[in-house]
């Protein structure tokens, strides 16, 4: 360490050899001298290179594992002063330390030291993200942490030749110190397999025994290229070219999940821009890349019992194009029930399940409704069921596919295969479940509230609104739920009675609810 004078102030500048383990010794040594962290000047090996007067640098050995809770700064058996200080830091704080000590920036040691005073000295909101040195702390962390991920997700290696030491060579441009975590993480994957990561600073060497860090030749950019492709890299290529989609780029997720600056590491970087190009050029029509269907394929034999049953051909609906739910629905949901069914019920739309079975009210909604129907005494099977809209519209949450209700321009388009149902059933009695369903029956401007359990005739058919099941599920209140369900049932039996009215006893009346 070397004494400097500014004004009437000593400084003392301590340099930092070997990381964090080599700035815990010389913390350690400020601390015991009751070294403010205005007094210190800290020096960084790898940013002035070179040997420097008057200054010593220390032997360290690498940190051993911490205890459970707490990390121990302390000075090693044999070392002096005596009255080294013992510091005990928090298992949150060490690891923070320890992961901004990788962080390449500038003053980095002068910060970890100034952290490391306040909490000797009692100050424990140097922890917190709210303290300024703290923000600093996790943002240098964060950085780090950041790093290690990308150099386990885009370091390539390359096979050397069979025979060769190493045999598989890789070269990365990490911004920050994270080699020696990167080098112990590939250590224990790649098992007895040789293999060198050269970086700008320094070189990882792994023999499949021992693991060596070297400083980095000063010729070693002039062969960062490395060995020439293999085999195996020849087939990832192939691989990675025939699974790009042109229809799904998106060249700004692309740059976000694969940043620019690692291209120059990754062999498959090579063909990016060709592809961006011919899907700018019109491959985007395509679902996949053209050369996908020319591979000759290999015939499996499968059991019988095994191989997926023959699909039966699209239906109309299946076909439909007039909005655009269709596109992310799994299936086109028909009514089904009896063909000369006396009594319709009319819900919105299919939910999840509904979408992935193919079937109406097979879900949560779906047995809320088998509730009612059967406190009504109805048979599902004697009634015929529908949507408003015939495909699901959702949104995603995670895995989760949420329902969206439908516009009123997709329940307009779709009237089209509610009026086909209708003119095909003629049900003497229609019940319309929710909001969506009324309004697609009778038109925008008509409110649930006004019709709820209140038949009218349209027409010669009776029409009853009432509560869409899911609603039940929607509210957290039990006696509430129960008043739903049972609201749901007095309307299907109202419903049901009335379809079995003869035909002459319905009169012609206005759209106005009946009292």
């Amino acid at each position: 360490m070397a004494y400097t004078r500014q004004g009437q102030a000593r400084m003392v500048t301590l340099q930092v050899d070997g990381g964090y383990a080599g700035w815990r010794e010389q913390a350690l040594r400020a601390l015991a001298a009751s070294w403010a962290p205005e007094q210190l000047c800290w020096a960084d090996s790898f940013a002035e290179p070179g040997p420097r007067a008057g200054q010593i640098g220390l032997e360290y050995e690498l940190s051993q594992s911490l205890p459970p809770a707490t990390e121990v700064l302390q000075e090693p058996q044999g070392h002096e002063p005596a009255n080294r200080p013992s510091v005990r830091i928090s298992k949150g704080l060490a690891a923070l330390l320890q992961d901004a000590a990788l962080c390449r920036t500038a003053q980095r040691w002068a910060l970890l030291y100034r952290v490391l005073w306040r909490w000797h000295h009692g100050d424990r909101s140097v922890e917190s993200v709210a303290d300024e040195d703290g923000a600093r702390l996790y943002e240098m962390a964060k950085a780090v942490r950041k790093e290690k991920h990308d150099m386990m997700a885009y370091v390539r290696f390359r096979h050397c030749g069979t025979g060769q030491l190493p045999e598989y060579w890789a070269w990365f441009e990490p911004e920050h110190d994270v080699l020696e975590w990167i080098a112990d993480y590939f250590s224990r994957r790649m098992g007895g397999t040789s293999w060198c990561i050269a970086t700008p600073r320094r070189v990882a060497l792994w023999d499949g025994h021992t693991l060596q860090l070297r400083d980095a030749p000063d010729d070693l950019k002039a062969r960062q290229a490395g060995p020439g492709q293999d085999q195996v890299e020849a087939l990832w290529l192939r691989y990675y070219q025939s699974i790009f989609n042109p229809a799904r780029l998106n060249e700004t997720a692309l740059q976000q999940s694969m940043p620019v600056r690692f291209w120059k590491g990754l062999p498959e970087a090579s063909l990016i821009p060709a592809m961006v190009s011919e899907a700018r050029r019109g491959a985007r029509r395509v679902g996949q890349f053209s050369a996908v269907s020319q591979m000759p394929g290999k015939v499996i034999a499968v059991q019988a019992d095994h191989a997926q049953p023959e699909r039966s051909a699209p239906s109309v609906l299946e076909a439909c194009r007039r909005c655009g739910l269709w596109e992310h629905a799994t299936h086109g949901v028909p009514g089904e029930g009896p063909a000369r069914a006396r009594m319709m019920l009319l819900g919105e739309q299919p939910g999840d399940y509904e979408d992935l079975a193919g079937r109406v009210f097979v879900g949560p909604a779906g047995q809320i409704l088998d509730q009612a129907l059967q406190r009504a005494g109805i048979e599902r099977n004697a009634l015929y069921l529908s949507n408003a809209v015939k495909h699901f519209k959702w949104k995603a949450r995670g895995k989760q596919r949420l329902h969206v209700s439908p516009s009123q321009a997709e329940v307009q388009a779709c009237g089209y295969w509610l009026q086909e149902e209708l003119a095909r059933l003629e049900p003497a009695v229609i019940v319309t479940l929710g909001a969506t369903a009324l309004s697609a029956l009778l038109g925008p401007e008509r409110r649930l509230a006004e019709y709820l359990a209140k038949p009218f005739l349209w027409g010669q058919t009776w029409v009853i609104a009432t509560w869409h099941p899911s609603y039940a599920l929607r509210v957290g209140n039990a006696a509430r739920r129960e008043e739903i369900v049972s609201s749901i049932a007095q309307v299907l039996q109202m419903g049901w009675q009335r379809a079995a009215e003869p035909a002459a006893d319905r009169a012609e009346s206005s759209l106005s609810p009946a009292v």
